[in-house]
């Protein structure tokens, strides 16, 4: 009786000492570097840090018996403060995995810190092709849309539908300098003409003069170069100006997302063209994880919110079958394994980082078609991701074999 009793109280102590190792682990940090306050964010922001949140409570909120948390920082769209948020999180704060980085400039920096210390890093917000490009590495991740995709499935569905003319407005810096460069490309290559383009700086209160400059120039269609409150500002004064209904002239705003649409209107955006990594009405399984969204920040996730959580659960699953953050053994597992959840069907992280799925192409809705707010879109085409994306043997990616 006695060695029995003294067996139980040694299994307990075994597994009080297990029990107290495992909660003497460090957490598992993964830091966002995100737009908090400025014109991405709605786009990003705080919705993506709450959709990586969401990620880890489904996850279980543990790996490897270590907690997960979710960090998050405003990088205040300074490609300079990105990149020292980015060293501060990496050396300072123990985080093993960057999230999100919205804003190309400043994923660009943040992702040289990275780089640097063999860390991983997952892009969702930013879409300049730079970033499975020239600035690849051998442990980031492009998720969700990039200015390839965006111009490939917009820029050729416009000049199909007869609107082969181009003018462009351009966000200047290296996000709306590659939208402009991709999409004239696909005009171009589709036997359309770009008559010419404008630069404007980030941020822009005032489009009158670029405006001018795209109406003068009798294009059929002005593309907008840029995003967020820039995007939203330029149809918003295009309408004003009567550039639509009077010029006859078509905007394509070349990344757009649902929360433009909703501050822009439905009777200004009514036809606009979008291609879209992700809508929250698309189907069943969008539908579930958009309504567990909403019930936190009060509007839908945009593509990049949803990409932040598919992104933040595929690593996390990633860690747990590798047993290690290691990030070589966790990129290794990442890469082969397939991504398939409310964010994409059979999505597959090729050599370059580009992580390859479907697009779609979407029409906005007469203000007399949508039933409700939010109801902002009608799916005109699923473009599968292997003609979306750029080919791998067209990478510039200095991992790509040739």
């Amino acid at each position: 009786m006695k060695r029995a009793v003294t067996a139980v109280f040694a299994a307990a102590l075994a597994m009080s000492a297990t029990a107290a190792l495992a909660q003497g682990k460090p957490p598992l940090k993964l830091g966002g570097i995100l737009d908090m306050s400025g014109l991405y964010a709605d786009i990003t922001g705080p919705g993506s840090e709450t959709a990586a949140k969401m990620a880890v409570e489904d996850f279980g909120g543990e790996v490897l018996g270590r907690k997960v948390e979710i960090l998050a920082a405003d990088h205040l769209n300074k490609a300079d403060l990105a990149a020292s948020i980015a060293r501060d999180m990496l050396d300072n704060q123990g985080v093993e995995m960057l999230y999100d980085v919205a804003a190309s400039a400043t994923a660009l920096a943040a992702g040289e810190i990275a780089k640097a210390r063999n860390k991983i890093v997952m892009y969702s917000g930013p879409a300049s092709i730079r970033l499975s490009n020239e600035a690849c590495g051998p442990y980031t991740v492009h998720y969700s849309y990039d200015t390839f995709a965006q111009a490939n499935v917009t820029g050729l569905a416009t000049v199909k539908s007869g609107f082969e003319t181009w003018f462009f407005l351009t966000a200047d810096y290296a996000f709306g300098q590659d939208l402009e460069k991709d999409t004239t490309n696909v005009v171009v290559k589709a036997g359309g003409k770009v008559l010419g383009s404008v630069k404007h700086p980030l941020n822009t209160s005032d489009f009158s003069s670029f405006l001018l400059q795209a109406q003068s120039s009798k294009a059929k269609v002005v593309g907008l170069a840029n995003a967020g409150g820039d995007t939203i500002n330029a149809i918003k004064q295009a309408a004003e100006f009567g550039l639509t209904k009077s010029g006859g002239q078509k905007l394509s705003p070349l990344l757009a997302f649902v929360t433009d649409i909703d501050s822009v209107g439905l009777e200004t955006a009514q036809g606009l063209l979008l291609a879209e990594a992700f809508y929250w009405d698309l189907n069943d399984d969008t539908r579930a994880f958009s309504k567990r969204f909403m019930e936190r920040v009060k509007r839908p996730p945009t593509a990049a919110q949803a990409s932040v959580y598919s992104s933040v659960l595929h690593y996390l699953k990633a860690v747990k079958a590798a047993n290690t953050t290691d990030a070589a053994a966790v990129m290794k597992v990442m890469k082969e394994t397939p991504v398939n959840d409310m964010f994409a069907k059979n999505g597959k992280i090729r050599e370059d980082g580009r992580m390859v799925h479907d697009m779609y192409l979407f029409e906005v809705k007469k203000p007399s078609e949508s039933k409700a707010r939010w109801d902002y879109y009608k799916l005109l085409a699923t473009i599968p991701g292997g003609e979306a994306f750029q080919p791998l043997e067209a990478s510039r990616c200095p991992l790509v074999k040739k």
